[in-house]
C-alpha cells in the first residue's frame, strides 16, 4: 500500500491518549505498505513471453560473491553482497551497479537472483539490507535511503574490478525515489535503471493498486471505496501513510545521468501508463535527452513472470532477464543514448486524486466515534459477561436487545477495520469468496452493522418503555444501557463512512 511507496521523511504527529486505540488499529493497517511493492525473487529458467532478444551474453559460471559491509546515513552500519563476474579478466574493470529494492524491509536476499543476472553479464554487482534504523510502517526519509545508496557506490567505486565511471544505480518500485534523489545529489552515480518506478503520490498510486486488485477479484460496491479512499485518507491524516503526498516529478526533472526506465506491460502497480508519461515529461522539462524507455511484454510490475495476468506475485525470473538493460549498460562505455521511448503500457482506469478529509471525517471524529461505539457496544457485553460469572440475574429493566446490540455492534466494528487489515497486509490480492460483487466476508459485516442498529432502535424503545423500571435501577445498569444507545447513534454515521450501509 506499494506501496507501499516512500516519501521524504515525516513522522504523524504522536497519537492522544483519546484516540489510542484507533491509532494503534491504523498503525497495523500500514503494514499492507510493505507488500504492494515487492522486491525481486528467485531465479526461474522459464522463458518470458514476447521477451525481445538482446545483443548482451551471459558469461559462464557462477557470480563470486564477497560479503562486505559500509557505513550509511548516520553512521548506520549496512552489510551488503558484491556479485562479481565469474570470468572477468585479471586487471581488467567494468561497470557496477548497485541495487535498491522497492518498499519494504528490503533483505538483499529479495535481490540475488537479479543481481546475479547482472554479474553474468559482466557488471559487478552490489546488494544489501536496507536500514531499519530511521526505516519503518510510519517513517521513512527518502534522503536517507539516498544516501545510503551513495555510501554503496562509493564502496563499488573502490573495487579493483570496477570502472569508477562506470557505476550506476538500479531501482525497482519505491527504491526509484531514492535512487534519482541520489543521482541529483552526486556524479558518482553515472546511470540510472529503473523497474516499475510510480510517478504519482505515493497515496493516489495506492488507492488505484487497490481498486484495480478488488475489480480483478470481481469487486465493486463500497468496499473498494473503503479501502482505496477511506482508509488510504485517514491514514495519511492521521500521519502514520509516511510521505503520502511526495512528489517525484521535481526529482526526476533534476536527473542529468542516463536513465533506462522500464515497466512491465502486466504492470498492476505503478499506474505504468500514467508514470510512464509523467516521468518523460519530467525528463525532457528537465532537457534530459539520454533516456530510454521501455514496456517489456509478459511480466508484471518486477518484470518477473505472471500466471494471472500480474496480479499474482511468484517470484520467476524470465529467461532472458537483465539481457537488454545489460547490453543497455554495457554500451554506455562507447556513447550515450538518445530519447527513446516504447507506447506507454495500457491501464485499465486512471488514478484518482484524494481529496482531503472533510472535518467530519478528520482523525480526530473518527478516532472519538470508533472509541465511543466500541466502548459502548464492547462495553456493554463485557460488564454482562461479568455478571453472569458472577452469577447475578439480569436486572428486567434492561432491554433483551440491547445484549444482542451490543455483540452484533462490536462484531461489525471489529470485524470492519479487522477486514481491512487484512486486506491491506495482503495488497487485496485475497478477498474471499465474492457474492453479488461483495466478499462474502464484508457481506456478513455489513449484515451484523444492520443487525446492531436494528437491535439498539428496539433495545432504545424498549428502555423508552420501561422508564420507570429503570429509574429504579442501579447507576451501573443505566451507565451501561446509555453507553450502549449512545454507541447506537454513532455507529449510524460511523458504518455510513466506511460504507457498511451502502451498497
Amino acid at each position: 500500500m506499494g506501496t507501499g511507496p516512500d516519501r521524504p521523511s515525516r513522522t504523524g504527529p504522536a497519537p492522544l491518549p483519546a484516540t489510542a486505540l484507533l491509532a494503534a488499529l491504523l498503525a497495523a493497517l500500514l503494514a499492507a505498505l510493505a507488500v504492494l511493492l515487492p522486491a525481486a525473487g528467485p531465479a526461474s529458467a522459464a522463458p518470458m513471453s514476447g521477451a525481445p532478444m538482446s545483443t548482451a551474453s551471459a558469461t559462464g559460471g557462477d557470480p563470486v560473491p564477497s560479503p562486505v559491509d559500509f557505513t550509511g546515513a548516520g553512521g548506520t552500519t549496512l552489510h551488503g553482497l558484491v556479485l562479481a563476474a565469474p570470468a572477468a579478466p585479471a586487471g581488467s574493470r567494468g561497470p557496477g551497479l548497485v541495487m535498491l529494492p522497492g518498499a519494504g524491509p528490503g533483505p538483499l536476499a529479495e535481490l540475488r537472483a537479479a543481481a546475479e543476472a547482472y554479474a553474468r553479464h559482466g557488471i559487478t554487482t552490489l546488494i544489501f539490507d536496507k536500514r531499519t534504523d530511521g526505516y519503518s510502517m510510519t517513517h521513512r526519509d527518502y534522503g536517507q535511503l539516498a544516501d545510503d545508496a551513495l555510501a554503496a557506490v562509493r564502496l563499488l567505486r573502490s573495487r579493483p574490478e570496477v570502472a569508477p565511471d562506470r557505476v550506476g544505480l538500479w531501482a525497482l518500485s519505491e527504491g526509484a525515489w531514492p535512487a534519482t534523489l541520489a543521482a541529483t545529489r552526486s556524479a558518482d552515480v553515472t546511470y540510472l535503471v529503473t523497474v516499475g518506478a510510480v510517478g504519482l503520490g505515493p497515496a493516489r498510486q495506492q488507492a488505484w493498486a487497490y481498486r484495480g486488485y478488488l475489480h480483478h477479484a470481481g469487486v465493486s460496491g463500497s468496499l473498494v471505496t473503503a479501502l482505496a479512499d477511506t482508509s488510504v485518507r485517514q491514514l495519511a491524516a492521521a500521519g502514520l501513510f509516511p510521505e503520502a503526498e511526495y512528489d517525484p516529478v521535481p526529482v526526476w526533472e533534476r536527473v542529468r545521468q542516463p536513465v533506462l526506465a522500464e515497466w512491465g506491460a502486466l504492470d498492476r502497480e505503478a499506474a505504468p501508463e500514467e508514470s510512464a508519461t509523467t516521468i518523460r515529461r519530467a525528463l525532457d522539462h528537465g532537457g534530459n535527452t539520454h533516456y530510454t524507455l521501455r514496456t517489456v511484454p509478459g511480466v508484471r510490475h518486477n518484470l518477473h513472470l505472471t500466471g494471472d495476468d500480474g496480479y499474482d506475485r511468484p517470484d520467476l525470473l524470465p529467461a532472458d532477464y537483465a539481457d537488454t538493460e545489460s547490453a543497455w549498460i554495457q554500451r554506455l562505455a562507447t556513447g550515450l543514448p538518445t530519447a527513446s521511448a516504447d507506447p506507454a503500457p495500457h491501464q485499465d482506469a486512471a488514478s484518482r486524486a484524494l481529496d482531503p478529509l472533510p472535518w467530519y471525517e478528520s482523525t480526530w471524529v473518527e478516532a472519538v466515534a470508533t472509541l465511543l461505539c466500541l466502548t459502548g457496544f464492547a462495553g456493554y457485553a463485557l460488564t454482562g459477561a461479568v455478571r453472569r460469572l458472577r452469577r447475578r440475574p439480569r436486572p428486567a429493566a434492561l432491554p433483551r436487545a440491547a445484549r444482542w446490540a451490543a455483540l452484533a455492534g462490536t462484531a461489525a466494528v471489529l470485524g470492519a477495520l479487522g477486514y481491512l487489515l487484512f486486506l491491506m497486509v495482503t495488497a487485496a490480492m485475497y478477498p474471499g469468496p465474492v457474492l453479488f460483487g461483495r466478499p462474502v466476508i464484508w457481506l456478513a459485516v455489513q449484515l451484523l452493522g444492520l443487525f446492531a442498529l436494528g437491535a439498539a432502535a428496539v433495545a432504545a424503545a424498549g428502555a423508552r418503555r420501561e422508564r420507570a423500571a429503570l429509574a429504579a435501577a442501579g447507576p451501573v445498569d443505566r451507565l451501561r444501557l446509555g453507553a450502549l444507545l449512545l454507541a447506537g447513534a454513532v455507529f449510524l454515521p460511523w458504518a455510513l463512512s466506511w460504507g457498511l450501509l451502502l451498497p
